[in-house]
């Protein structure tokens, strides 16, 4: 099995249109870029209303092991809210009849120079709300603080190192073995 090569770039249209390289791993990644890198996944380009349209216009790209299409849900449509219902043997209600709309877009994976630029980092939604507006400033409404929320979830931090126990120690000769001290 022969390692996938990812491309090497700053945004997701770079990695689609020239990237400066390509890399299976992350050492081989900073080689190319001569900086650190990180691996991301994101959606580039257009919105396409069928599976066909994307493939259509991503032909090429979509080949490739790094390049796939999603399917999205669209935007400001309001998830849809069930109830488990415990009636006839069956623990929810049978599917709605309209699915919300979905779009096809072309999701690149790649490795991202860590110093470029992320699009469309907004805060946390809990930081935005307990954030103090200045006077250049306002509070969000309601709803940018809905979209906020509706995000996946990221850290607010890097996460702590662990602990190690009461009686386990680290051997001076290899710092990076916990062993039991009995």
């Amino acid at each position: 099995m022969t390692a996938i090569l990812y491309p090497v770039a700053a945004n997701a249209e770079l990695a689609l249109a020239g990237p400066l390289g390509r890399a299976a791993r992350a050492r081989e990644a900073q080689g190319v870029a001569d900086q650190a890198v990180i691996f991301t996944s994101e959606p580039t380009g257009p919105a396409f209303a069928t599976r066909e349209a994307a493939l259509e216009a991503y032909a090429g790209p979509v080949g490739e092991a790094w390049a796939r299409l999603a399917e999205q849900i669209l935007p400001g449509q309001a998830p849809l809210r069930v109830q488990p219902t415990f009636e006839g043997g069956r623990r929810w209600p049978a599917v709605p009849p309209s699915p919300p709309r979905t779009a096809w877009r072309l999701m690149v994976s790649y490795w991202r120079i860590a110093t470029a630029a992320r699009p469309l980092e907004t805060p946390q939604a809990r930081k935005a709300r307990r954030a103090r507006p200045t006077l250049d400033s306002e509070a969000p409404d309601s709803e940018t603080l809905r979209a906020m929320a509706r995000q996946p979830l990221r850290p607010i931090a890097p996460q702590q190192a662990l602990d190690i126990g009461l009686f386990e120690v680290r051997p001076p000769d290899a710092p990076h073995i916990v062993m039991p001290d009995e």
